[in-house]
């Protein structure tokens, strides 16, 4: 248990290589369940145990430490669901920057078989803390990969998409805040899922039916809908422009993430434009959310080359973090932007993204016009106009129905073939 400013003590899995002497300390914070997260099945060996996105690092000698963010699972204290900093929206005197602080610190100072330095690394919820860590890093925090991180709740990272609430998360909040263990997603009790939620109606509606309305969390988010000073106050890319760290970070994004597809590269490029964007440099991959962690071969019908995600682990992570932990490494700075060709299968690394722009940028952009009859062409074609009805009681769906968040075909919903739904009134296809 490692203990807070506040007296509280979080529970923290360390996991250190027989022999290991001067080794670098890969740090994660999680509400996922650090003791899980650090026994991924039984064996004799740390490789074994730990997840599949660790085996670069491990065969590396890293020291491997998760532990429990405060309020789950073994830590101590009171869980808000991505906690906001300290500030108007959190009045108390810590939050995920200084329990990440002090956890380094205590790490750096009670590890023996440490060399002093920390990297951090998570995924999606993982990612948040990780940057939150960076809103006021310790001096021993050398260096951070923040994948799919939950950035802005209300531009696009999980609770709303632009504004629009996606309804399958209340369930996932109701079962991530009623337990201090993970707790079971509540059932929404229907084969169909989009039938379930268009008969009740409303995401309000639903909070009331199934007694939703009782959490905390649910009427934070619904008192505010609109894009206000609530979700602006805790969006991490506009708190990191403000004060940008001095910390190297790869900023990792799957292309498929059908999840938090806003954070990494809206943070990314707002970093560009501040003294620090040296420091920073942009990943992406393949990948449905959080696959850059497993394997990379495949997405759904897709195939690449390889195993992408191992490429990109073992090319481009491991080596930038042991540039700044590993006493001795040689330098290793990766391209500004690292991206997966899907259509030609291959890498590419960039100086500069987006290579195509409006302005400033060294390829010029191509538009492709809507044309009459459904078509597409690069002629600009004459005024003119086509138009679809709308019917909100009648949304289109994501997938084919039935729909069923548990049914496997979520992770890969992104690149299922849409014809499903040509035909419909309130859709419109264009075509070469």
């Amino acid at each position: 248990m490692v203990p807070m400013r506040d007296g509280v003590k979080l529970f923290t899995v360390i996991m250190i290589p027989k022999g290991a002497k001067n080794a670098p300390i890969l740090f994660t914070r999680t509400p996922y369940n650090a003791a899980n997260r650090a026994k991924r099945m039984e064996g004799p060996r740390i490789r074994d145990m730990l997840p599949e996105g660790d085996e670069v690092f491990v065969d590396a000698g890293y020291i491997r430490v998760f532990q429990d963010v405060r309020g789950k699972y073994g830590s101590e204290g009171d869980y808000v669901i991505t906690r906001p900093p300290i500030g108007p929206l959190n009045p108390t005197k810590t939050d995920h920057t200084t329990d990440a602080w002090d956890s380094i610190d205590w790490l750096v100072k009670n590890v023996p078989e440490s060399n002093g330095k920390v990297g951090m690394r998570g995924s999606s919820y993982e990612g948040f803390t990780a940057v939150m860590a960076l809103l006021d890093p310790h001096p021993a925090l050398k260096v951070v990969s923040a994948e799919s991180p939950m950035i802005d709740g209300w531009m696009g990272d999980d609770w709303f998409h632009y504004g629009a609430f996606r309804l399958a998360n209340i369930a996932w909040i109701a079962g991530q805040t009623g337990y201090k263990s993970g707790g079971k997603v509540p059932s929404l009790g229907a084969y169909d899922d989009y039938d379930t939620f268009r008969r009740v109606g409303s995401a309000g509606d639903w909070a009331k039916k199934y007694g939703y309305d009782q959490l905390p969390v649910w009427n934070r988010m619904a008192g505010h809908p609109a894009y206000d000073a609530f979700w602006q106050g805790q969006a991490l890319d506009k708190l990191l422009v403000k004060n940008p760290a001095n910390v190297p970070t790869v900023w990792e994004q799957g292309i498929f993430d059908q999840e938090d597809m806003y954070g990494a590269v809206n943070t990314w490029e707002a970093l560009q434009k501040t003294p620090k964007a040296d420091n920073n440099y942009l990943l992406m991959g393949p990948w449905r959310h959080s696959g850059f962690n497993y394997d990379g071969r495949e997405l759904g019908q897709l195939k690449f080359e390889g195993d992408t995600a191992l490429q990109a682990r073992r090319d481009v992570l491991l080596p930038f973090f042991n540039s700044y932990l590993k006493d001795g490494a040689p330098a290793f700075k990766p391209a500004r932007a690292t991206f997966y060709n899907t259509g030609e299968n291959r890498w590419d690394r960039l100086s500069k993204w987006p290579l195509a722009c409006d302005d400033g940028c060294g390829t010029k952009l191509t538009p492709i016009y809507l044309k009459p009859a459904q078509g597409l062409g690069f002629d600009k074609p004459a005024a003119g106009s086509d138009s679809y009805v709308s019917d909100p009681a009648k949304p289109v769906p994501h997938l084919p129905r039935p729909i069923s968040f548990k049914d496997g075909r979520w992770p890969t919903y992104l690149i299922t073939d849409q014809r499903f739904a040509d035909g419909r009134p309130d859709v419109m296809t264009y075509m070469t």
